[in-house]
């Protein structure tokens, strides 16, 4: 089984870790400056990890789909489709211990990978993919999904389960800061906090999916 792309840990984590300010950013690719806080990730296929990159290295692989090579851009798109939503049986067939997960197309192995934050970091999903296939059914979020780079991330709340799709690397961003923060059995009330932060976020950030390309 393929292991999911590792998230690029924070400053203020690899601080923790190693006890000395860390080292300046640099692009995976041509070791050129990028900016600590703001700059663009590529998906190493190949090793299945998150690699920092430069602007210009960043628009050199745009290319979407099968026409990529070992690395591709994670784009900077969020969508949301408010006419789709998962209902509670639907969630509870999908066995997830936590109110949160998201999964993504491997392309090489053509297919869902499904994942959850844990205090132990992301946790692949033993549910067999044909069972995510089966619940996002209807989904054009799903349809649109490009391989690799985005995900569609759930979130269950009592209203509802909300999906959205968005950029793979801000998956691994909410795990990152899951893991630092998680205290107890469900979290602590500083993850939750954070959580609904995130989610928030995300929420303004995403687009409604336009009618014309609703299913």
């Amino acid at each position: 089984m393929s292991a999911p792309p590792a998230p690029a840990p924070s400053l203020r984590l690899r601080r923790f870790l190693t006890g000395r300010p860390p080292q300046p950013e640099r692009c995976g690719l041509c070791a050129g400056p990028v900016d600590d806080a703001h700059h663009p990730h590529l998906v190493d296929t190949e090793k299945r990890a998150l690699v920092c990159a430069c602007a210009s290295c960043s628009l050199l692989m745009e290319q979407p789909g099968d026409r990529a090579g070992r690395f591709r851009a994670v784009p900077d798109r969020y969508l949301t489709d408010p006419h789709h939503r998962l209902d509670d049986s639907v969630w509870e067939s999908l066995q997830i211990p936590v109110g949160v997960a998201f999964f993504f197309r491997n392309a090489a192995l053509d297919r869902l990978v499904a994942l959850y934050p844990s205090p132990a970091g992301a946790t692949e999903s033993e549910l067999e993919p044909a069972a995510w296939t089966t619940a996002l059914r209807g989904s054009r979020l799903a349809e649109l999904l490009e391989p690799d780079v985005e995900a569609l991330l759930l979130r269950r709340t009592d209203d509802g389960c909300a999906c959205y799709l968005v950029p793979i690397d801000i998956c691994y961003e909410l795990v990152g800061r899951m893991r630092l923060l998680w205290q107890g059995f469900d979290g602590g009330a500083e993850a939750r906090a954070a959580l609904d932060a995130f989610f928030e976020t995300v929420g303004q950030r995403a687009r409604p999916l336009p009618e014309e390309i609703r299913p």
